[in-house]
């Protein structure tokens, strides 16, 4: 079994909560109350803002040019996509710079934002992959199982382009190069260290699921 697998097997309870999840449901069938998506697409850009300095900090721990180059590809994709707020779901909601920077950060997310981030500042880089790769894979198994259970969620007229996206072959390939990356820098580790790498991910598998909490109820 490889480290991946390893660390998707230990938190399988957890992941399987997150498609029962009413935000979730409320995606796949089509239902969800727009508020409360705008509220998650807000909480969403100002989660991305300390997601993005984790990969910083890994360019940093790198020990190869491969890891370097893997960080520094998604701080550009981060920054030039995802984070344009003419851009996606953030444009639709013509969401202002203005709300933004006065829109406190939920305590959920500034709790699971600070624990990725004492990550990357104290451990190396395969801890660092560890903790991103909790967001990172589970939003590509989450949209998944939603067009397994509901393919027409892909093409409704709101939400298809968030299914779409995490339920994309170019999203999954992006995904296998975070999860090989970390499968090769961990060949060696010990039966310890393994288990440190469990207690990240199943913390921020956590931290994932009391997300969705905060947005479905729009809690600050």
């Amino acid at each position: 079994m490889t480290t991946s697998q390893r660390l998707v097997q230990a938190v399988k309870p957890i992941w399987d909560r997150y498609n029962e999840h009413p935000f979730v449901l409320g995606i796949q069938d089509g239902t969800l109350d727009r508020e409360k998506f705008r509220y998650y697409i807000i909480q969403d850009y100002l989660y991305l803002l300390d997601y993005a300095k984790s990969f910083a900090i890994g360019i940093a721990k790198a020990k190869s040019p491969e890891t370097t180059r893997l960080f520094s590809g998604y701080i550009e994709a981060l920054t030039g996509g995802e984070m344009d707020i003419h851009r996606g779901y953030l444009g639709r909601f013509q969401v202002t710079r203005e709300e933004l920077d006065a829109t406190p950060v939920a305590l959920d997310n500034l709790s699971y934002t600070s624990y990725m981030l004492r990550v990357a500042y104290e451990e190396g880089e395969a801890e660092i992959l560890t903790a991103i790769l909790s967001c990172a894979y589970s939003y590509e198994v989450i949209a998944k199982e939603m067009v397994r259970r509901n393919p027409a969620c892909l093409e409704h007229p709101f939400y298809g382009e968030w299914v779409q996206g995490y339920a994309s072959d170019r999203y999954a390939g992006e995904n296998r190069v975070l999860l090989d990356t970390l499968d090769r820098l961990t060949v060696s580790y010990t039966e310890e260290q393994l288990r440190h790498l469990e207690d990240i991910f199943t913390a921020c598998s956590r931290y994932e699921l009391a997300f969705w909490e905060l947005a479905w109820n729009r809690s600050r």
